[in-house]
């Protein structure tokens, strides 16, 4: 009985040890096939470099009407020892070959010394394309012109250094035109740096430099302008446009030159209002059912005291059944009664609500211990509260949803 036990013992031992074996060979088989490559069934076709270009040229009329031209991507003589497996349908298989044979005799050309090398696909050449500047092709609808320029400040001088580059697509009064720029920094308006006139062009190139003296204390408080003249035969100067630039959103430093365009506006010809004016865009978007206003510049402003302690703001206010909903200020800018802003700001206001709502906008005048003042301001709303410009602003703004209608509004004091 003890020998069968023992008999019985040494076979079950011998069984589990064959099963153990069966086991880790197909795991090991089963994790070989995942981290090797999968072997073609298809028959491999050999080629080369020089082929592959022969190939090319017989069949280029053939090529352009089926694909977009591509740039061969090979495989140097030095790497022919390594299996490279389709990519694509179109492309082809190498085998291995001895990476020391010769490449075949054949005409030179200016890929011959990439004969002999394995052809692995293509290299589309529009997907690596840099896009086009179409700052000088794609103009706007009615555009009366676009400059180009350059700012750059330098600390240690205090000097804000301009460069005036170029204008293209002037629109003067006659046939010819011989434009030049003036330049001020604003709020001084007394004083202003000239360009050269460049004779009988509507795309002068200037490529000038100017320099401003300011502090960096100050520098965020001023505004470039841009005036674009012509000289008629008669020395006339008849103003084709401007271009107002707020430096207080820029990084200026030495080491940051930043080049800039914008498109020529037409300046407001009609003299200031009584308390003045303020210009400001509208846009609603219908699908987020939001309201934007974009406060530009004001002008005119009747300051009650005109000193660099004097702070002049706007306060944008949402309305709704002339019940405040919710309010939003500018930076108070010091001394200026023509100021500017370019600020944005939104407003949640539903699709619904838009009969009833009414933005108000206020220019205050702020002085250092004492009460705010009112210069003025202007209510634009649907016809329960507005009339005139300030309706057809809102209107214009409901009719051209997602677009900025921008407007001048004289301001009054009335409640």
């Amino acid at each position: 009985e003890q020998a069968v036990a023992a008999a019985g013992g040494i076979i079950g031992g011998i069984l589990l040890f064959v099963l153990l074996g069966i086991t880790a060979y197909l795991l090991w088989k089963k994790f070989y096939h995942l981290f090797s490559y999968e072997k073609l069934i298809n028959p491999v076709k050999i080629t080369n470099a020089n082929d592959f270009f022969q190939d090319q040229a017989n069949s280029e009329t053939q090529l352009k009407s089926t694909r977009s031209r591509s740039v061969p991507f090979i495989i140097p003589p030095t790497l022919h020892g390594r299996d490279w497996m389709h990519l694509t349908n179109e492309e082809q298989v190498q085998e291995d070959r001895d990476p020391y044979m010769s490449p075949p005799s054949g005409p030179r050309s200016s890929f011959h010394s990439l004969a002999g090398a394995y052809v692995v696909g293509t290299i589309n050449p529009d997907l690596y394309k840099v896009p086009e500047d179409k700052s000088e092709t794609d103009f706007p609808d009615g555009s009366i012109g676009r400059l180009w320029f350059s700012i750059e400040y330098e600390q240690e001088s205090e000097r804000l250094l301009v460069s005036l580059i170029k204008v293209r697509k002037l629109q003067p009064p006659a046939d010819s035109c011989s434009p030049f720029v003036k330049i001020y920094l604003l709020p001084d308006e007394r004083s202003y740096l000239q360009s050269k006139t460049k004779r009988k062009t509507l795309n002068p190139q200037f490529d000038e430099n100017f320099v401003f003296q300011v502090s960096s204390k100050m520098l965020l408080q001023r505004t470039l302008k841009f005036l674009v003249y012509h000289v008629d035969k008669q020395k006339k100067h008849h103003l084709l446009g401007q271009v107002i630039f707020p430096l207080k959103n820029e990084a200026l430093t030495e080491d940051n030159k930043l080049v800039i365009w914008r498109d020529l506006e037409k300046e407001n010809l009609e003299p200031p209002s009584e308390h003045g004016d303020i210009q400001f865009s509208l846009s609603y978007n219908d699908y987020l059912g939001r309201l934007t206003v974009v406060v530009l510049r004001a002008r005119g402003l009747k300051l009650q005291e005109e000193s660099p302690a004097v702070g002049v703001y706007v306060k944008v206010s949402l309305m709704n059944h002339n019940k405040f909903i919710k309010s939003k200020k500018t930076a108070a800018l010091l001394g200026t009664p023509n100021p500017v802003y370019n600020e944005t700001f939104s407003f949640k206001a539903d699709q619904t609500e838009l009969d009833t709502a009414s933005m108000c906008l206020s220019v205050l005048q702020s002085n250092k211990g004492e009460k705010t003042l009112l210069l003025g301001r202007v209510v634009v709303g649907p016809f329960m509260y507005t009339r005139g410009k300030e309706l057809e602003h809102w209107n214009e703004m409901i009719s051209k949803p997602k677009e900025l209608v921008k407007r001048w509004h004289a301001l009054c004091h009335s409640t």
